[in-house]
């Protein structure tokens, strides 16, 4: 007996003395880590990073940018079936706890006593929390230690539900997904409170290994541990047995899901990415910002779709080059030709495909396409196919399939019908009956496009850009031609010309000579000959009559006559760039350099009636708790004693920086309640006089289709320049201002026939047929001091009774003098002592 005390004494002692060393060490441990660990109070205040999105303005998602996929949901918007499925798998005893699970920790101690590693960390949900939150994912002693400590002190200082609320939003659960409610988007596409019961225990599974258990990656592994889960639940009462045998034999349902744009501007959402970096650097990924743009989804959709579909119509017009590969296709199964397809790219909706039989008698060629799998292409498509040969020339029409593909080629092509095909998830009664057979895919020939373009829409009173397209396809070329693009504007520069001669005294009816005219240049090999583009000369022509059809002749000897530096002065005075304008004649031709988006704002000035414009893009940008940063001050235009404004002087520079992106230097100040001031740049009469005469560019020139949209209110200009490398049409009412460019990047001729009113003017009315639905007619209110005079067409005087004659717009001052009177040998000049006679210039 005696014994057997003196060891019960023994072992009580080596207890104690183990109990009190293990105190020891934890109280050392606790002294030591304490000071270093961070304070609570930082959940409090925790901004969970969330990415950069871009809407439109009707608040249409444009663009996410950012690494994780991130929605913060509130514990209250959570099913709670949801919350019982994570505590069922990652911590049962979450809510009788006091952040520590003894039970856990000594079951992870003795796995690694009897492994030698580490299997499990015990870990509970508010451990994981300090980790997630504050400490690395090193698998150490140290480590564990902090994070019991810290689950400890956060246990003290908030409530459970708020720290399943941070859990949940914090844990990684595959696929870039952070969080919960980013999960239910990329897996089950659909909101949490929407998600199935087998759904739910199926995102729960994922905390433990987002890998091993992911859905897409290891369908397998990710079912067991889902009925695992679900079991668990089972177990712990949180569902039935019959909702537990319902989930249990669900079918795996997930599939990826990004959250997918619903409108098509990857150029506008560039151009606020490089915005928002500039303002707030690699925070502008994870702060959650939201940005609203000026932009309208409908219109954006409109320039996206116009300008491919008119790029689309150029490159058809000038010949099929060719296949874009060749595939040895024999023994190859539809497996293998998908894996041999993925080495080219898709171009938006241009999708690879490879030719796998071709049969004349069906009149049609067998296809097998990247995504889709086989499919049929008739002939009927492939007839715009003749052989390129040059931009002027293509070979004959094709008769057959086999004149244009042989099996092996790869091209591109058009989805026009895709097959039916039975979800195996869907109800019974929804599938396709005998009547509803599914259908073959069907697709048509199609290229990417080599030639590009530009669309850019201005609010003419705002300089809101109302849609942009920098080119066919931003994954193909980030080069956005909208704003980078310096190219020679051709005719559609002549109104600027034209604008600065009325407010230097001439007049639409003023007449200049279209005739033959040779300059000798000793710095030209030979003498410059300008012709017009029909390459004849039609006589005296008034200025109006020269502006809507375009005479070439005539700009020269106007130019010539207002004085090239006096021009120059007054672009500047519109603040049109001037640095990359010839101080010679050829000026007058649009042979100076301009983007796509300063000719857009130029002509807003014209379209507003003569005030400042400053293109700006993003309208408000939000925090994510909803504060606002900053919203586009409001725009007021101004005619005389203008306040003071910091933004009234600064210049419009939308292509400045190295990605050639940047806004204007108004958009870079913080949100400010001062409105931007814009002045007047021009004389509203003759803007309005001006106005008159490009109506009649559209109504009796060169811009006649656009009568098609059948609207009195429309005015603009084609533009060509020299060999057709660059084709134009700037149009506009009085509420919006559109311009349109075509040309290769490397400036080469279009081809025979290709002029500004061929490729450029039906891009921008099938624009403006979007832009400009269910919007008012719109026309500049007409200023005083205007007189509307009967002249004659050929003398620009006025017309004498029972002449042919036609009302013209004057000043006032300006205007035609009265008529002498005939027979009494009274005045023959206007008092002024000016000869009446007809002039020429």
């Amino acid at each position: 007996m005696s014994h057997l005390l003196r060891t019960s004494r023994v072992f009580a002692w080596f207890f104690l003395t183990g109990l009190s060393v293990a105190i020891i060490i934890a109280s050392s441990l606790y002294l030591y880590l304490r000071p270093n660990l961070p304070p609570v109070e930082q959940l409090l205040d925790v901004r969970l990073q969330t990415p950069l999105r871009v809407y439109s303005k009707d608040n249409r998602l444009i663009a996410e940018f950012g690494e994780k996929r991130r929605a913060p949901i509130t514990i209250e918007q959570i099913p709670t079936i949801q919350l019982q499925a994570f505590l069922a798998a990652e911590d049962a005893r979450f809510y009788d706890h006091p952040g520590v699970d003894i039970k856990g920790l000594t079951r992870a101690a003795v796995e690694l006593i009897t492994t030698g590693s580490i299997q499990s960390g015990g870990s509970t949900i508010t451990m994981q929390v300090a980790k997630n939150y504050f400490l690395s994912r090193d698998r150490t002693f140290i480590r564990k230690f902090n994070e019991i400590l810290l689950a400890l002190q956060i246990e003290r200082e908030l409530d459970k539900n708020h720290i399943l609320e941070l859990y949940l939003n914090k844990i990684y659960l595959g696929n870039r997904a952070y969080g919960i409610a980013a999960a239910a988007q990329v897996y089950y596409d659909k909101p949490v409170k929407e998600l199935s019961l087998a759904q739910m225990a199926m995102l729960a599974g994922l905390p433990k290994a987002p890998s091993a258990f992911n859905p897409l990656a290891n369908p397998e592994r990710a079912l067991i541990r889902r009925n695992w889960i679900l079991g668990r639940m089972r177990d712990l009462g949180y569902i039935t047995e019959d909702a537990w045998s319902l989930a249990a034999n669900a079918p795996l349902t997930a599939t990826y899901n990004t959250r997918e744009a619903e409108v098509d501007a990857d150029y506008v959402a560039e151009m606020a990415r490089a915005e928002m970096v500039r303002r707030f650097g690699e925070d502008a990924y994870t702060e959650g910002y939201s940005v609203t743009l000026t932009v309208d989804s409908t219109r954006q959709q409109a320039a996206t779709d116009t300008l491919r579909s008119g790029l689309e119509a150029y490159d058809r017009r000038h010949g099929f080059r060719g296949p874009i590969g060749q595939i040895d296709i024999e023994n190859l199964t539809p497996a293998e030709l998908s894996d041999q397809l993925l080495s080219y790219s898709r171009i938006e909706a241009l999708v690879p495909a490879v030719v796998t039989s071709v049969d004349d008698e069906k009149n049609e060629a067998q296809v097998h396409t990247r995504r889709f799998g086989p499919g049929i292409m008739p002939f009927e498509t492939m007839t715009w196919a003749r052989r390129y040969r040059t931009e002027r020339y293509t070979g004959p029409e094709p008769k057959a399939p086999s004149d244009v593909v042989s099996a092996g080629d790869v091209v591109y092509v058009k989805i026009d019908q895709l097959p039916q095909v039975t979800n195996t998830e869907a109800d019974p009664s929804e599938q396709p009956t005998e009547e509803t057979a599914p259908s073959e895919l069907r697709v048509s020939l199609t290229q990417a496009p080599d030639v590009e373009g530009a669309l850019i829409s201005l609010t003419a009173k705002t300089g809101a850009i109302e849609a942009l397209a920098g080119g066919y396809s931003f994954n193909q070329s980030k080069y956005n031609r909208a704003t980078q693009a310096n190219r020679q504007p051709g005719s559609t520069f002549k109104p600027f010309l034209y604008l600065s001669a009325l407010e230097n005294g001439r007049t639409p009816a003023t007449i200049y000579n279209d005739a033959p005219i040779v300059f000798e240049d000793s710095s030209l090999e030979t003498s410059w000959r300008p012709q017009n583009s029909s390459g004849q000369f039609y006589g005296p022509t008034t200025l109006r009559k020269g502006l809507y059809r375009s005479r070439n002749l005539v700009s020269i000897r106007l130019l010539r006559d207002i004085g090239i530096n006096t021009t120059l002065d007054y672009l500047k005075r519109l603040k049109l760039p001037t640095e990359n304008m010839p101080a010679n004649l050829s000026l007058s031709l649009g042979s100076g350099l301009l983007t796509p988006m300063d000719l857009a704002r130029g002509f807003a000035v014209v379209a507003n009636g003569g005030y400042d414009v400053q293109p700006y893009l993003i309208e408000r940008i939000e925090e994510a708790d909803g504060s606002i940063v900053y919203e586009a001050p409001e725009t007021i235009l101004c005619d005389r004693n203008c306040p003071t404004s910091p933004r009234q002087s600064e210049p419009v520079d939308i292509a400045g920086d190295t990605e050639g992106m940047t806004l204007p230097a108004a958009q870079a100040e913080e949100t400010s309640d001062e409105p931007r001031v814009m002045p007047r740049l021009a004389d509203e009469r003759s803007v309005y006089i001006m106005h008159s005469m490009l109506q009649d560019v559209v109504k009796r020139g060169t811009g006649r289709r656009a009568l098609a949209l059948n609207r009195s209110d429309l005015a603009g200009k084609t533009g060509t320049t020299n060999e057709q490398k660059d084709t134009w049409f700037a149009g506009f009412n009085h509420d919006v201002a559109t311009t349109v460019w075509v040309g290769f990047d490397q400036p080469a001729p279009l081809g025979r026939g290709e002029y500004g009113a061929s490729t450029a003017l039906p891009i921008w009315v099938e624009y403006m047929k979007v832009a400009l639905k269910d919007r008012p007619s719109a026309t500049m209110p007409r200023p005083n001091g205007i007189a509307n005079i009967r002249i004659n067409p050929e003398t620009g005087e006025r017309a004498r009774p029972g002449e042919d004659g036609i009302f013209e717009l004057f000043k006032q001052e300006e205007a035609p003098a009265p008529l002498p009177v005939q027979g009494n040998g009274t005045h023959t000049d206007n008092g002024n002592g000016d000869d009446l006679s007809r002039q020429i210039f």
